[in-house]
C-alpha cells in the first residue's frame, strides 16, 4: 500500500478519534452535572417555586395602565422593572437631558430598594437601556457615586427608542437581599 492511499483511511481514523473524545467528553460533563445534589442545585437556580412572589409597584395607576409591577421579590431575589425619567402622573421628566434622566432613574430604584431594605450594594445585575450611548458614557462616572463598595454584572445596551420619545435612558436591576 503507498502513503497516498493511506491518507484517507489516517483522516478517518483522526476524525473518527475525534468523535469519540466529543461524545466521552459530553457524556462526562452530563455525570458531573447529574451528580451534583439537589440542595446545590436549589442553591444555584431560581428561587423556589413554593415560595410566594411580593409585588411592588411605585407608581400603582401608572403600572396597571401600562400593566407591569415595578418590582417583585421571590425569596432572595428582587428583579426590577425598568426605571425611567417620569413624574407621579407618568410624564417625561428632564426632557433631553440625560445625566438629570439617569440621576432620576437611580433616585427611583433607591426607593424600590428602599422598600425591600435593602441599599445599591445587594444589586447583583444593573442593565441599562439608552438612546444615546456617547452622551451616556460622559456620565457613566455617576455610578461611583451609587455603587460604592462594587459595581454588578450587567450590560449597556444602544438602543433606538425607549417606551416614550423623550426618554433617553432605562436602568433595571436584579437584586440578592441578604438573609
Amino acid at each position: 500500500m503507498n502513503a497516498k492511499s493511506s491518507i484517507p483511511k489516517i483522516n478517518y481514523f483522526v476524525g473518527l478519534g475525534f468523535l469519540l473524545m466529543l461524545v466521552l467528553s459530553i457524556s462526562s460533563c452530563k455525570k458531573a452535572s447529574e451528580q451534583q445534589t439537589t440542595s446545590e442545585k436549589r442553591a444555584t437556580m431560581n428561587p423556589s417555586e413554593n415560595e410566594t412572589p411580593e409585588y411592588f409597584m411605585l407608581r400603582p395607576e401608572i403600572e396597571k395602565a401600562y400593566g407591569y409591577s415595578h418590582a417583585v421579590k421571590i425569596g432572595n431575589v428582587i428583579k426590577v422593572s425598568g426605571a425611567v425619567s417620569m413624574d407621579d402622573e407618568g410624564n417625561p421628566t428632564a426632557i433631553g437631558d440625560l445625566e438629570q434622566q439617569m440621576k432620576n432613574c437611580y433616585a427611583d430604584l433607591e426607593k424600590v430598594l428602599q422598600h425591600y431594605g435593602c441599599t445599591f450594594d445587594d444589586v447583583v445585575v444593573e442593565n441599562v437601556f439608552t438612546t444615546d450611548m456617547a452622551k451616556f458614557l460622559e456620565f457613566a462616572g455617576y455610578r461611583t457615586e451609587i455603587y460604592k463598595n462594587h459595581f454588578p454584572t450587567g450590560s449597556w445596551l444602544g438602543v433606538t427608542e425607549l417606551a416614550l420619545p423623550e426618554l433617553m435612558i432605562e436602568i433595571e436591576l436584579e437584586v440578592h437581599k441578604k438573609n
